[in-house]
């Protein structure tokens, strides 16, 4: 329950902020353009808090965060006074008007650049990319690994953290192949290896979100720090609780069978599910046996496996792949909106590939996925919040400059068809325009949702 209102708590105040920014966008280039807001409202329903200011606008504060919306004064809307007919929307010219259309998304951008801008400002704790197997029978199986490897560029594109592999990977996804360039960490491999660029053919790669990650699906195997037996944590009601596992305790023999390594006692509970495994187990310096049943579970694909809820002791990163990714005053800008335009390729990118097929609807996600996203993201710090959002609000931006009629990138068509043509669309066409954008736009959110919950 906490984490639910954690998640909701932390969806809102996401919402909001990049809901705001949007809709400021507008109010601020059509107060600029000389037309009358009459209400600025961050939400739609009733109103929980409202305030007319000096400027006359009803600032409105509304009982769904699932938007918002700009009123400003419109002779096609209502009849307007002759002495407020200069501030109308519809009396200014057509560039007036694509200026404060394309300001909401715009302004989105923005805010991303921002909230980029003092994330790399803060600085982020982050993890060097370093792999150290890869898979037989998969793209990176041309890959030969001799020790670990840090890659340090993705078809042509630095990367320094696995955060921005992954962006970068999905920005391949469709495509017949990707390149991945390596580079030795000698502290870690004892060797020096010279830069090697590898090209990977992806013309069968199968990647699905549900299940695992680009890198995963790649055939890549990322290095981690050796892991101890000594258990760190202990489900609650889990069979390991049940059966008087205490964390401290350290594994020492199962099933008569010597402790070698995490995988192999993965593997022995996974492969156990209500059958009773012995445990041998260290506990400050007395040797103890335990007899556990696993829970059956089912995993990802529908097969049941063990579960007993313990986590292991991780031993720390190396101090060599550890580093925080900090910039100055000035280097910020240039790192965030470097970060922020690749984003938005990115985000273009994935938009086409859904229309062409190359990536399925099934990574389409809604509301649930954001504010489930927002929750964790809020729970790490700051920054990691701040990225998150960065993210969100390029999204938002890039929706919304879609050429559906229902959204600031239709009327913006419709608005350039007014440039070329000398004369706006008919007012028929428009209103068939809207009901097609609303019925495609309503098929989209539909999918989303339903895969929102098929996540749960």
């Amino acid at each position: 329950m906490i984490d639910f209102l954690w998640s909701l708590g932390s969806f809102i105040v996401a919402l909001g902020i990049l809901i705001t920014a949007h809709e400021y966008g507008h109010f601020w280039v059509a107060r600029r353009c000389g037309v009358k807001v009459e209400r600025f409202s961050i939400g739609f329903g009733k109103a929980i808090w409202r305030k007319v200011g000096k400027d006359g606008t009803e600032y409105v504060v509304a009982m769904i965060p699932l938007g918002g919306y700009v009123k400003m004064l419109d002779e096609r809307v209502e009849e307007v006074p002759a002495e407020l007919v200069d501030q109308a929307f519809n009396r200014k010219t057509v560039w007036q008007r694509i200026a404060i259309v394309s300001a909401g998304p715009i302004a989105n951008f923005i805010f991303a650049f921002a909230a980029l801008y003092l994330m790399y400002l803060i600085g982020t704790p982050s993890i060097k990319p370093v792999i150290d197997t890869t898979k037989l029978d998969s793209p990176a199986s041309v890959i030969q690994l001799v020790e670990p490897q840090q890659i340090i560029a993705v078809s042509g594109q630095k990367v320094r953290t696995w955060e921005e592999v992954n962006l970068a990977l999905v920005g391949h996804i469709g495509d017949d192949s990707i390149e991945l360039t390596l580079a030795s960490l000698p502290e870690l491999s004892g060797m020096d290896m010279p830069v090697r660029t590898f090209k990977l053919d992806t013309r069968n790669w199968v990647f699905d979100p549900e299940k695992e990650s680009p890198i995963t699906a790649l055939g890549l195997g990322i290095f981690r720090p050796g892991i101890d037996p000594t258990i760190a944590a202990v489900s609650k009601d889990s069979a390991a609780e049940q059966a008087g596992i205490i964390a401290g305790d350290k594994l020492v023999n199962i099933n008569g069978t010597q402790y070698s390594n995490w995988n192999a006692f993965v593997d022995v509970i996974q492969s156990s599910a209500n059958k009773n495994i012995n445990m041998t187990l260290l506990r400050q310096g007395e040797l103890i046996n335990v007899d556990v049943v696993p829970k059956a579970q089912q995993d990802p694909e529908g097969k049941t496996i063990g579960i007993v809820g313990i986590s292991p002791t991780q031993a720390p990163w190396p101090d060599n792949m550890r580093f925080e990714l900090e910039y100055g005053i000035v280097d910020s800008v240039v790192a965030a909106a470097d970060k922020t335009s690749q984003l938005v390729v990115v985000s273009f990118k994935m938009i086409g590939k859904l229309f062409t097929g190359d990536v399925s609807v099934k990574n389409l996600s809604g509301p649930i996925s954001i504010a489930q996203g927002a929750g964790a993201s809020a729970s790490y710090g700051l920054v990691y919040f701040l990225g998150f959002i960065a993210l969100i609000s390029v999204n938002l931006g890039i929706i919304n400059l879609m050429p559906l009629p229902v959204l600031d990138g239709g009327h913006l068509l419709y608005y350039f068809i007014e440039v070329i043509t000398g004369k706006p669309v008919p007012e028929k066409v428009q209103e068939i325009g809207f009901r097609f954008g609303a019925a495609l736009l309503l098929m989209l959110m539909g999918v989303a949702l339903f895969n929102d919950f098929a996540r749960l």
